[in-house]
């Protein structure tokens, strides 16, 4: 199956569905073909409990999961939190179609089971002062939560329920990550039909961010295909809010896809997305004034909570292909050269070894875990009566733990460094994209700061050629992934010239 036959439809995520089943406990789904979509490229339902599920239940679904711990671990981020910087006093903006009825209570039941900090705003939590805050924003309102008729042959766009496994993910893991900083839902009230109304009302929802002065980071995990666009014109005309944030100091982060090099066009959305026969990249992940975070199969121990240890004897596969290598290139992470913009002066040096980018805008800037095979636990509440628009094997999922990836599971992860590095910063840092390449360009700090993942590629459909994972930058990673507790000291040092 392609992997343009495997993401989110029109937006929404209704009940059609491209099922891909597993042996064992975990039963899961691959969203079917569409232009826009929330990055989320693969689940599967681990368990029913509030518990979270062992290593063991997800070797039975053919994966590896990982806790918010072990992740931590990976990226060395203790470091940092034993310094006390855990990204108190900063605010991460969540962009998402909906929100979901029952964050609250997911949140409480995630944070409950990991031994993480509350929040206040979270269900059964008595605020104090000094807590962070999860706030839900609906700039343009917020419609009932409805989902299409069972024969109904529509969009499904305003099924907003089937949107709750994209916020779940996000929220969950981007404060996993930044434990002390404040999380704002921004939900909007439709999906996409490019142009139309979607992306609009996002752009909207986050220009009212930046006005009002809402948070130091946005998370996007969203996007679509550069050529799916009518015209470049009519993009550029939704780059308001990527303006505004660059003059105010906030950092827009967004996920590159979860096509490899290969997207869908536009057409009407009852007939799903056609692919686009050549090399392509998404916005907003494209856009200069945004950093792209791309995807890899996090190949190190789930059960090493201390230190970042190759594994490559777990499932999946792509780990034991790799003996002794802790992370490779996500087949399904987007990336390669952009169609509109061209390439920006930050990307004029890079690392010895990188994959030359010529004069366009090169796709990702930097990278994270993103395979659903090597996922993060998240926990989703979803309706008794089969209506949430999910499909678990031939049924509709049900509440509880999901293994899930995709480049939504990468860019709220950033999110959450950014916010620790504002933190240290005392502030935002604005546009990070040319601190970094300062640091790519620099062997020293670019060898201590970055995990280079130098194997994959993402090449996700084989009539669509993709590229390989190099040294130094390349399409599918970027920089690389993050030495948390070198990196994040040294970007803010770099954000001011040094």
């Amino acid at each position: 199956m392609n992997d343009h036959q495997r993401r989110f439809i029109g937006g929404a995520a209704t009940a059609m569905l491209a099922l891909a089943g597993l042996s064992g406990t975990g039963v899961s789904g691959r969203a079917a073909a569409g232009v826009f979509h929330p990055a989320v490229s693969e689940y599967v339902q681990i368990s029913a409990s509030q518990t979270p599920p062992t290593q063991a239940q997800c070797a039975s679904a053919g994966r590896r999961c990982f806790s918010p711990q072990a992740i931590r671990a990976a990226y060395n981020l203790q470091p940092l939190y034993a310094a006390g910087f855990d990204g108190r006093g900063q605010t991460i903006a969540v962009v998402d179609s909906y929100g979901s009825d029952t964050m609250s209570h997911d949140l409480h039941v995630f944070d409950t089971a990991f031994g993480l900090q509350p929040m206040c705003g979270e269900e059964g939590v008595v605020c104090a002062p000094g807590m962070p805050t999860f706030d839900v924003l609906h700039v343009q309102g917020s419609p009932a939560t409805k989902a299409p008729p069972p024969a109904s042959k529509g969009t499904g766009q305003e099924d907003r329920s089937a949107w709750a496994l994209e916020v779940a993910l996000d929220v969950e893991t981007a404060h996993a990550i930044a434990p002390m900083a404040n999380i704002l839902l921004v939900a909007t009230p439709t999906a996409e039909t490019l142009g139309v109304q979607g992306f609009p009302v996002m752009m909207d929802a986050e220009q009212y961010v930046v006005d009002h002065h809402l948070a130091n980071v946005i998370s996007q995990s969203f996007g679509s295909a550069e050529d799916a666009f009518g015209s470049s014109r009519s993009l550029e005309q939704l780059r308001h809010a990527f303006k505004s944030a660059a003059e105010n100091g906030i950092t827009v982060l967004a996920s590159s896809g979860d096509g490899g090099s290969a997207n869908d066009r536009k057409q009407p959305v009852g007939k799903g997305g056609a692919l686009i026969p050549y090399p392509t990249v998404g916005w907003p992940a494209s856009d200069p004034l945004v950093t792209g975070v791309g995807g890899t199969y996090l190949c190190t121990d789930p059960a090493n909570t201390t230190s970042r240890v190759a594994d490559s004897v777990d499932p999946p596969a792509k780990c034991q292909q790799f003996p002794g290598v802790a992370e490779v290139g996500w087949t399904f992470s987007g990336g390669g050269f952009s169609h509109v913009f061209g390439k920006p002066a930050y990307q004029n040096v890079l690392p010895a070894g990188s994959t030359p980018i010529g004069g366009m805008r090169g796709v990702p800037d930097i990278g994270l875990q993103a395979s659903a095979g090597t996922g993060a636990l998240v926990y989703l509440s979803l309706p008794p009566d089969g209506q949430s628009g999910l499909i678990c094997g031939s049924a509709p999922c049900s509440t509880g733990w999901y293994d899930i990836g995709g480049t939504s599971l990468s860019c709220p992860q950033w999110a959450g460094l950014v916010a620790i590095a504002d933190q240290i910063n005392g502030g935002g840092l604005g546009l990070i994209n040319p601190a970094l390449y300062r640091l790519g360009a620099d062997p020293g700090r670019y060898a201590t700061d970055f995990y280079d993942v130098t194997t994959g590629n993402n090449t996700a459909d084989p009539s669509v050629a993709g590229y390989p994972a190099t040294t130094g930058w390349d399409p599918v990673t970027g920089l690389g992934t993050p030495n948390a507790a070198r990196l994040l000291p040294d970007l803010v040092t770099a954000a001011h010239g040094g």
